[in-house]
């Protein structure tokens, strides 16, 4: 039979120790235990386990004043076993310890393990050694007036955990609305081409200069590690129209570079040429001076000589006079004493047909071996001339 099954007697396996009570009740077995008797004997129970007294063997004050102590050394040791737990806790090697005491600032704790009082003292850690980032996005107005998207990355650690964990109440909101207070300062005094073009790097610069002066006057208790600009675009709506501006502005830039190529391949090239007429007319005017004043002394000279030996330089200076003429040209004509004609003398069918050293050496000019022996082939012909005109006459005459 079950224990909670109905019966005319009491049943043994009723946890309840209802066996006799069944019979006392008006409706007979299967009326539900009192709820007093049942926590009395789970009173018991717990009294027997910790040292304590039944209810059995004494009146119900007695068990009353028993079953309580018993609750409250239970509830004593699980205080003791909490206060144990939470009076224990560590810190790794990357963070610091704030100790509020009371809610006031007491001490701060270096890595390990660490003991605080429970209820009273409550520990923030903080992370000093990690970097953290944080990300600002916004559309700016800038110098010249146009607007620009920016993506501004801040990596940061925490250099005072006291100032991070007490003077700030929530320090990442305030480091991005310092972020942005500084990005929106450095974006609004430099011009749009700057801050797309060769200027994103020095306008990081400033920003980060700006923004951890911002952080110390408001006792952040960070550092900052790099301000990043990661994007600077126009805005979508307008990118098109900029596009073309920036086009512009390269064909322009082009142009320029190209001229100035161009100027610097002609202007030297100019100048050089200048600079080398001015040496060749320099050069002219010292060969003609050298020249002259040669050609003086030389008169000086002959001169000199002219006045010691006159018919000698007389002829002298004929030969080398009709030298010079020779030298200039290929057709002499001569005019013979006593004859009606002219003798014509064919030089250069002469020099051909003559050995010379000048066929030997191939150059250009008589020497003066040549001249010589050219003259005496003149001077041949002109007597054999003169000769063949004297003899025709003599023959007239008879």
């Amino acid at each position: 039979m079950a224990w909670n099954e109905p019966g005319g007697k009491g049943n043994p396996n009723d946890p309840w120790g209802n066996n006799n009570r069944g019979n006392n009740n008006r409706g007979g077995g299967g009326q539900p235990p009192d709820l007093d008797e049942a926590l009395k004997q789970l009173l018991d129970k717990l009294n027997s386990m910790f040292g304590g007294k039944g209810s059995g063997g004494g009146n119900n004050k007695d068990n009353g004043s028993g079953g309580f102590g018993g609750l409250f050394a239970i509830a004593g040791a699980i205080l003791i076993v909490l206060l144990g737990f939470n009076s224990v806790y560590t810190l790794d090697e990357t963070e610091r310890g704030v100790v509020l005491r009371l809610g006031e600032y007491s001490a701060t704790e270096n890595p390990g393990l660490r003991f605080k009082i429970p209820m009273v003292d409550q520990v923030i850690p903080v992370n000093t050694t990690g970097v953290r980032e944080v990300e600002v996005k916004e559309r700016m107005l800038t110098e010249d007036e146009n607007i620009v998207e920016i993506e501004l990355s801040v990596q940061y650690r925490v250099s005072d955990p006291v100032a991070y964990a007490l003077r700030v109440e929530s320090p990442e909101r305030t480091l991005v609305a310092a972020a942005e207070s500084a990005l929106r300062h450095e974006v609004g005094s430099t011009e749009m081409d700057q801050i797309l073009t060769v200027g994103r790097n020095l306008l990081a610069d400033q920003v980060q200069l700006r923004l951890q002066d911002y952080l110390d006057r408001y006792q952040t208790g960070m550092v900052l590690n790099t301000v990043n600009i990661k994007d600077a675009r126009p805005p979508s709506q307008v990118k098109a129209s900029f596009d073309d501006v920036q086009k512009a502005k390269q064909d322009k830039d082009r142009f320029i570079s190209e001229s100035e190529a161009y100027a610097n391949s002609v202007v030297p090239e100019a100048r050089g040429r200048a600079q080398r007429q001015l040496e060749e007319a320099s050069a002219y005017k010292e060969q003609v001076i050298a020249r002259a004043e040669g050609q003086a002394a030389r008169f000086n000279d002959l001169l000199a000589e002219y006045r010691k030996a006159p018919k000698v330089m007389r002829e002298r200076l004929y030969i080398d006079a009709i030298s010079d003429v020779y030298t200039q040209s290929s057709k002499v004509l001569v005019d013979v004493d006593g004859g009606n004609n002219m003798m014509y003398l064919p030089l250069d069918q002469l020099m051909k047909a003559m050995p010379s050293s000048q066929a030997a050496s191939g150059s250009g000019q008589l020497t003066s071996s040549d001249i010589s022996r050219l003259t005496d082939q003149v001077l041949e012909e002109v007597r054999s001339r003169q000769s063949s005109t004297t003899t025709t006459t003599r023959r007239e005459g008879r």
